[in-house]
């Protein structure tokens, strides 16, 4: 670690996003983590290289980088160096006092969930329609230090349980396309969900919307019906560069009963440019499904939770977890990295994320493998048994680490900084205002912080 050594004015608390004035003007670089194994599908990057940072954005990405440069170097050797996480299917309109809904009690407020486990951007998946997504962002969007983007639900009073989702007369696809054309880049997908009955209009709705916004549209496909198979959703209804969720549930008709591989609606799906996407959740990946049809071949585009109160207190977890699974499958780490990374970014068009690009955000998870023996559950409560395990030991989110598992960005408590250190110590300095308190607070030494 070297922290105090080349600060000469003050020093740089990166956990909490203190501010060096005088030190950050002599160095090129505010961070470099030094010496981790580098995973960067859209670089094609598998390989040691050290990372710097500057500014809140990637600034270098390079075998070796002189530590003299930056205010402070990370020693992340033996560890895997990612982009943050990107989870594009989550539940987090929380705090609005519905019971029993995923635009209230049942889900989440991100920032308790997803810097743990190296995610910094989560797309909430239809928790809002274009009637309440101006709540939702004031809320929690605007609120949050993870990145917080929408799928509007096709929906417009949101998902709010089936009195709600089944009420084809709040199926706007031309309202709701015109309220995410008013938030371009932040609302970067249209979401069908649960829906019961046998008509073809939330998705047509939905791609409408889509088109209008252009951007793609998710689809869970709520009840299975004869009237409405899969085979004509993916083949007919959805357009090339739209996702299907759940992929692995094999409730609506993604296995093939006889080969139990890929349905053919799976396949011409994929033929056609549609991506797929897990969305574990709570109901939603059975090893039943997932175990043949991935031994047949079909991979899935994205890794994402469903993230919600009962989805994490279940066979899901957690971001790690999902991945884990794949893991236990046979895929390598470099697949499933890509596949929370690069894929999902892509496919909801925020090519600037998912990647260590110079000039990208400095979002980056830096993860460990764990070896032993673990089981792994489904939404039926059966597990597989798996000998790898991954572990987030580092978040950075645009430039500041936010998440240090085992302190590998912090300095011993009885080691013998500088002099200027030692000043500059007396004050814990935020500059953020996460729940809009003042700029600046600063505490005497005397005073404890914590």
């Amino acid at each position: 670690m070297q922290f105090g050594k080349y600060c000469s004015l003050a020093v740089v608390a990166i956990g909490t996003g203190l501010v060096s004035a005088g030190a950050a003007s002599a160095q090129d670089y505010d961070m470099i983590l030094q010496g981790g194994h580098v995973l960067d599908a859209k670089n094609h990057v598998d390989a040691v290289e050290d990372v710097a940072v500057k500014d809140g954005l990637v600034a270098e990405v390079a075998p070796h980088i002189d530590p003299k440069k930056a205010v402070k170097t990370i020693d992340v050797k033996g560890f895997y160096v990612t982009p943050g996480l990107v989870d594009i299917h989550v539940h987090v309109y929380a705090g609005t006092g519905e019971k029993e809904s995923y635009a209230g009690d049942n889900s989440v407020y991100p920032d308790g969930f997803t810097f743990r486990v190296g995610v910094t951007t989560v797309v909430d998946a239809g928790g809002s329609g274009w009637r309440n997504f101006e709540d939702f962002k004031q809320r929690i969007i605007d609120r949050s230090k993870t990145r917080v983007l929408a799928d509007l639900n096709i929906v417009g009073s949101g998902m709010r349980g089936p009195k709600y989702e089944d009420n084809l007369d709040d199926m706007d696809g031309e309202a709701t396309g015109k309220m995410a054309l008013k938030y371009p880049g932040v609302v970067v997908g249209i979401k069908s969900a649960h829906f019961t009955g046998p008509e073809w209009k939330p998705y047509e709705q939905a791609v409408i919307a889509g088109n209008i916004a252009n951007i793609p549209v998710m689809i869970d496909y709520g009840s299975r019906r004869i009237e409405r198979p899969l085979y004509d959703l993916l083949s007919q209804k959805l357009r090339p560069g739209d996702i299907y969720t759940h992929c692995y549930s094999g409730l609506r008709g993604e296995q093939d009963p006889e080969t139990g591989k890929a349905s053919k609606a799976l396949l011409v799906g994929r033929q056609r440019g549609i991506y797929f996407d897990v969305g574990h959740g709570g109901g939603s990946f059975a090893w039943t499904v997932a175990i043949p049809v991935m031994q047949g071949g079909f991979q899935p585009d994205s890794i994402s939770t469903d993230l919600h109160i009962s989805s994490m207190n279940a066979g899901m977890k957690d971001m790690l977890n999902v991945a884990d699974k794949f893991l236990a499958m046979g895929q390598t780490i470099p697949q499933v990295v890509t596949e929370m990374t690069w894929n999902p970014a892509h496919e909801v068009k925020q090519d600037q994320l998912g990647n260590l690009s110079v000039g990208a955000p400095a979002d980056i998870a830096v993860l460990s493998v764990e070896h032993g023996k673990y089981g792994f559950v489904d939404m039926y409560n059966t597990k597989l048994m798996g000998t790898q395990k991954l572990i987030c030991q580092l978040t950075v989110r645009g430039g500041k680490v936010v998440y240090d598992l085992n302190g590998i960005s912090s300095d011993l408590w009885n080691s013998s900084p500088t002099s200027d250190v030692k000043l500059a110590s007396r004050w814990t300095t935020f500059t953020e205002r996460p729940f809009g308190g003042a700029a600046h607070k600063k505490f005497p030494e005397s005073t404890p912080v914590k």
